[in-house]
């Protein structure tokens, strides 16, 4: 007994919509039908499209007297904000891809700058190198021309000894021949 005598609040409301809705449709429907309704709605609508065209301007009019945003400086300076983020972002890009260019650079010219330290030492190197085989070559020549020298006195020292020799033997054979002479001149 207590399911039929119960209250469903939430079937009645559908009842009551379903029943609201048909009621609605209908109206419209007979207005949609009604061509001096049409007429009228379509007189008002313009009517109210001119007055908030007119109510629009005497907006942005007294806004500009009282120096106070519109809706489209409002909408004007939203779009600016979002080119500016948009340009700030690419911005951002661009000063990131050249640090990360400068940074590849500074490696490129470090490693430039160790090469070079190198370069200037073996250069040192070679300079100091180069200054001992001046000083060598000077040196080599010195002791050249003392070669040559010794090597005059050495050719001196052979004719003289060839005279020597040509002397001594000139000696000899005249030694050989005196015993000779002295037995001559001595058995004469």
């Amino acid at each position: 007994m207590s399911d039929n005598n119960s209250f469903e609040p939430y079937e009645t409301l559908h009842k009551f919509s379903l029943l609201w809705e048909k009621q609605i449709n209908d109206f419209i429907n007979l207005l949609k039908n009604n061509k001096e309704f049409i007429k009228m709605s379509h007189n008002g609508t313009n009517l109210h499209s001119s007055y908030l065209e007119s109510l629009k301007k005497n907006q942005e009019a007294l806004a500009s007297v009282l120096n106070l945003p519109t809706k489209n400086d409002v909408t004007n300076v939203a779009n600016i904000t979002l080119q500016a983020e948009t340009k700030m972002k690419a911005l951002e890009e661009q000063i990131c891809e050249l640090q990360e260019s400068v940074n590849s650079q500074n490696k490129e010219i470090e490693t430039v700058v160790e090469v070079s330290k190198e370069i200037i030492k073996l250069t040192k190197q070679l300079k100091t190198e180069l200054v001992k085989t001046k000083k060598e070559i000077v040196e080599t020549k010195s002791l050249h021309a003392e070669l040559q020298e010794l090597k005059f006195e050495l050719l001196k020292l052979n004719d003289f000894k060839q005279e020597f020799q040509t002397l001594k033997e000139l000696i000899n054979d005249k030694k050989a021949e005196e015993p000779v002479l002295t037995n001559t001149v001595s058995g004469e």
